[in-house]
């Protein structure tokens, strides 16, 4: 067995589980960082803990594989509330951190705060390292929990401020990698067959049934088998934000987005189904706006890869627990074909259609400043067909869920789950995971003033996104819940959401990205195009209208 330093071990194993990016704050594992540059792994050095959680969280999800972060001691708090997002979205991110000496625990040691607890909240397995001979045990563990199962972020805390006292002590080592877990999923186990059979009979038996894709179609790569059941039975799929790009935006039986980020006819067909068959979905608060749509006591049949999850939030008919994409597969192969032409197809079609003209005012609207519904239709025509679409939260999640339309299978959608500011380093962490794909991220001059700095690392480790601001000079999601509890609008109220008009294009020069700043909607697909070809990081600074207030969701009359 060779002897070699704690770093050499980590970076070799990285590099054996196909990890090309590393997303860090030092000064965390100088001698692992140094391991990984001579097997080629590119160091993205950031300007704060969240960001690096949030780039290998993004780049987890794009490779459908183990992504990796680090921090030292100080920072692992930090680092931890940036694994929100990786938690809730069911990402595969490894974590390293150090921490201080044993010895020094408890004693009011320099910077020094007890981070177990943090890591716990938001990961599936987090372990204590003392020093280089346990890694063989707990790295290939963190990298196998990441990866199996619904998936999740794992952590590992090194003896050591920076992990010193693991990744520079030397001991007996042997790089194990095992195939299995580096890409998601790591097994494909399939739901039984008289289970399977049941449901198709009761999605045979039903009138007005739906399916309802959640994220775990994305990571079990379950599109042609969900495109497949959905075509052959005739049923209608509406799908999570998660899931978004799993389903052809123009089908015939495609519903949209339910739940609280959604569109009206979406929530409305689903009140109207007599069967929903959740696939790889949490049933969560926000796909069924709080557990409201469908109503409880709609019957449910549901399909996921972790049994805790099945029956979780609305009680099953039939629970199925597999993998998607198998499961799927022996659904479509033992199903008999539906009627394509039944009533319930078409009562969905009228309802999107009634939405459609419910909007169009808006998403044609030439208004200056633009609608933000309006640029939502012209990024729905530019999106190249194998982009990338990365969507902050609040609104940006609002408008890009449910007003971008996703035309060609080739593209991919993925969204933040919690926090403000995620879209612009997750991003870079997508475009790091498929850097010949075009990446466009959707977020408003709120989210982006999180972690602006980013912008920097864009420009020095050359990673070139394209940043569209959604830019009201506002937080306007916030403007009615204000001025209610002010009991109308004021000077006070108007501080707690509105901002002062900033040049985002100005302050990307200023970091030696490329900014244009767009007025118009005929001027928004030539400022893309400078941005794609420009060969540097872009942000194209979007004027939009203070008053386009994404609405509330649709919920049935009281």
């Amino acid at each position: 067995m060779p002897s070699m330093t704690g770093g050499r071990f980590i970076a070799e194993t990285v590099h054996g589980y196909g990890i090309t990016h590393v997303f860090f704050m030092p000064y965390i594992g100088p001698r692992a960082l140094m391991e990984m540059e001579k097997l080629g792994i590119k160091r993205v050095q950031t300007h704060g803990e969240k960001a690096a959680a949030y780039m290998a969280d993004a780049y987890a999800r794009i490779r459908r594989g183990p992504g990796l972060c680090m921090a030292q001691s100080v920072g692992a708090v930090n680092l931890a509330a940036g694994l929100q997002d990786a938690y809730l979205s069911c990402s595969p991110v490894v974590a390293l951190t150090g921490r201080e000496l044993l010895i020094n625990q408890q004693r009011n040691a320099y910077q020094e705060v007890d981070h177990v607890n943090p890591f716990s909240s938001v990961t599936k397995y987090s372990a204590y390292v003392p020093a280089p001979g346990h890694l063989p045990v707990y790295l290939r563990q963190a990298f196998r929990a990441a990866a199996t199962g619904t998936p999740g972020p794992t952590h590992l805390d090194l003896e050591g401020i920076a992990g010193q006292g693991v990744v520079e002590q030397e001991a007996d080592l042997e790089v194990i990698v095992e195939d299995d877990f580096a890409q998601l999923p790591p097994f494909r186990p399939q739901a039984e067959l008289p289970k399977i059979d049941q449901a198709l009979r009761l999605l045979a038996a039903a009138e007005r049934p739906v399916i309802v894709a959640g994220g775990g179609v994305a990571a079990s790569d379950a599109r042609n088998e969900l495109i497949e059941l959905a075509e052959k039975l005739a049923v209608p799929v509406a799908t999570s934000l998660n899931a978004k790009a799993m389903f052809p935006a123009e089908h015939r039986l495609a519903v949209g987005v339910p739940g609280s980020y959604s569109r009206a006819s979406a929530n409305k067909t689903l009140c109207e189904a007599d069967l929903v068959f959740f696939i790889g979905s949490h049933t969560g608060g926000q796909v069924t706006n709080s557990y409201q749509i469908p109503p409880q006591g709609t019957p449910i049949i549901q399909l996921d890869i972790n049994p805790e999850e099945i029956g979780r939030n609305y009680p099953v008919q039939v629970g199925l627990q597999g993998d998607v994409k198998s499961s799927l597969r022996l659904m479509v192969d033992r199903a008999a074909p539906g009627d394509p032409d039944r009533p319930w197809v078409a009562r969905v079609q009228q309802l999107a259609k009634e939405w459609q003209d419910d909007v169009a005012q808006f998403v044609d609207s030439d208004a200056r400043p633009m609608r933000p519904e309006r640029l939502c239709r012209e990024l729905t025509n530019y999106l190249p067909s194998d982009s990338i679409l990365v969507s902050d939260t609040g609104h940006a999640g609002i408008w890009t869920g449910t007003m971008i339309d996703l035309k060609h299978a080739d593209q991919s959608y993925i969204r933040c789950s919690g926090s403000l500011g995620w879209g612009l380093p997750a991003a870079m962490g997508a475009k790091c995971a498929q850097p010949d794909r075009p990446v466009l991220c959707f977020t408003g001059d709120g989210g982006i003033w999180y972690h602006i700095a980013e912008l920097e690392t864009a420009v020095r480790c050359g990673i070139n996104t394209v940043t569209v601001v959604n830019n009201n000079h506002s937080l306007n999601q916030e403007q009615q819940g204000v001025e209610q509890t002010y009991g109308g609008r004021t000077t006070g109220s108007d501080e707690l959401w509105l901002f002062d008009d900033a040049d985002f294009a100005a302050i990307a020069e200023s970091f030696g990205a490329l900014g244009i700043t767009v007025h118009a909607p005929d001027e928004l697909a030539g400022a893309l195009d400078r941005a794609f070809s420009s060969g540097r990081p872009a942000v194209v600074d979007v004027k939009t209208h203070v008053e386009g207030i994404a609405p509330r969701a649709w919920m049935p009359p009281q």
